[in-house]
């Protein structure tokens, strides 16, 4: 049987150009993709934008700008930036103004309604517009969402149509008891238990259209959209052609291990209220989530445009190239807990591991092919290390990095040590056999960087196969303005 694998981002709305954090994700799950590619999986790869809500209205009329025409400019540079990451074949980029997801997102409603688990009431609350969420008093300082100090709380009532989550506290506690490892990393599996340990409220599903429009239109009351976090969650299912195309779902859905990417702000979104829709509708629950920690500034602080220490990876990658920003953020940036990231640390850490050590190492080992062997190596498949493995199926890309640097320190050394280039003066079939190895193990290193630097791999093996020396892989540069 055909092996399938199901792997998302969150979809980024479109308020607000691309930011280092949604590049991180693309490249982070992009990496998971090719990893399972490389497993002999048939992989769906699903992002894209999510284009509703309350937020991205508002900020339409800010710019004094038709609705439809502020998304479409926005949602293309998403598109744009997926393209500069290399993340383009055979992704899928669902919008969620597509007439197919629209119509996916109603048919969910219906079946949740119909189960019961929808019902309309009176609602009043106070409400994070920068986080389409209601806020609770112990949630806020001074009356401000900590996440979006620049905005004012909205206090909203009116009559709203409610979602039944407080039904499914039994059912999420059951389910994370059966799956102790559903939530990545154990920390915030422990955040996401404890939350719903102490209860859950129902929350509203719909806002009226008089008061704000752009919306799913909910089935049957023309006088409601569907609030935002509803019709944009069931992206993951209309995306793989739910409820028509049910081979596709069931390939990559229900067999497929469904796996999600999302920011440390998304948890609450993404491994209780999601899971409890797809409980209510009688569908199958995602196989894993794994959350990104904050990407952070100098001082520690989550990037914001408010603070101004946004780290701009358009500007990275057109100065250091895509495989030095997808190493960086793979590498540097830690997977859980987050990392302070700027101009300085990164063209530090480019000299540092990519000109001076994989890209020096390359050259050296080359160049004695190039002059001392009579032709190319043999570099025959050899099975890639259980170190690598196991590190990749953990989402730890950090450490798989600090695997094949490790390596490359080593053979750095043994090249050092063992000092061919001098032997071959005396004893040229021992100096060949010493290049050999270095050439394997070079192979090796390439091989192990296919899913994390895929441009740099195959440079580095197309070399070996053509027993030449590179030109530099990695050239130095100087700070960036």
């Amino acid at each position: 049987m055909e092996k399938s694998f199901y792997i998302t981002t969150t979809l980024p709305y479109v308020n607000a150009d691309p930011h280092l954090g949604h590049a991180l994700e693309f490249v982070r799950a992009d990496v998971v993709a090719r990893y399972k590619k490389m497993l002999g999986f048939d992989v769906f790869f699903n992002t894209g934008t999510d284009e509703h809500g309350q937020k991205i209205w508002n900020a339409a009329i800010k710019e004094n700008i038709r609705i439809e025409d502020y998304i479409e400019k926005n949602a293309q540079k998403f598109k744009d930036l997926l393209k500069e990451l290399d993340i383009v074949k055979d992704i899928h980029f669902i919008r969620t103004t597509e007439p197919h997801h629209i119509a996916g997102a109603q048919k969910l409603w219906e079946i949740v309604s119909k189960n019961g688990f929808i019902y309309k009431s009176n609602y009043k609350a106070k409400y994070c517009v920068g986080c389409e969420l209601e806020k609770t008093d112990s949630e806020l300082i001074n009356n401000k969402c900590p996440d979006h100090p620049n905005l004012d709380i909205v206090e909203i009532s009116e009559e709203n149509y409610f979602f039944k989550f407080s039904a499914f506290q039994k059912k999420l506690e059951d389910f994370y008891h059966s799956r102790p490892d559903f939530v990545l990393p154990e920390s915030r599996m422990n955040e996401i238990k404890s939350f719903v340990s102490k209860g859950l409220r129902d929350f509203s599903v719909s806002r009226l259209k008089k008061k704000m429009p752009w919306g799913v239109p909910v089935p049957g009351d023309e006088d409601h959209v569907m609030y935002v976090w509803f019709d944009a969650l069931a992206n993951y299912i209309t995306t793989l052609g739910w409820p028509e195309d049910m081979t596709q779902f069931n390939k990559f859905w229900t067999n497929g291990m469904p796996t999600q990417y999302c920011g440390q702000d998304n948890l609450r979104q993404q491994a209780a209220m999601w899971q409890a829709m797809l409980m209510a509708a009688g569908l199958p629950n995602s196989y894993q989530i794994v959350i990104n920690g904050f990407v952070t500034g100098a001082s520690g602080v989550k990037m914001s445009k408010t603070l101004g220490n946004i780290i701009n990876p358009k500007k990275l990658i057109s100065y250091y190239g895509i495989d030095a920003f997808r190493y960086y953020v793979v590498h540097h940036i830690h997977p859980w807990d987050g990392s302070p990231v700027t101009y300085e640390s990164f063209h530090e850490a480019y000299n540092a591991n990519l000109v001076n050590g994989l890209g020096n190492l390359a050259s050296r080992v080359l160049m004695m092919a190039e002059k001392h062997l009579l032709q190319s190596v043999d570099i025959s498949q050899e099975s890639l290390p259980e170190e690598w493995h196991k590190n990749l199926l953990a989402f730890r890309i950090d450490l798989v990095c600090d695997y094949i640097w490790e390596r490359i320190s080593n053979l750095d050394k043994a090249i050092n040590e063992e000092k061919a280039f001098n032997v071959v003066k005396d004893d040229v079939e021992k100096a060949r056999k010493l290049i050999i190895k270095y050439v394997k193990e070079l192979s090796m290193v390439a091989r192990m960087l296919e899913p994390i630097l895929p441009h740099t791999s195959k440079e580095i093996e197309k070399y070996i196969l053509a027993n030449k020396k590179p030109a530099p892989i990695f050239t130095r540069k100087d700070m960036i303005n």
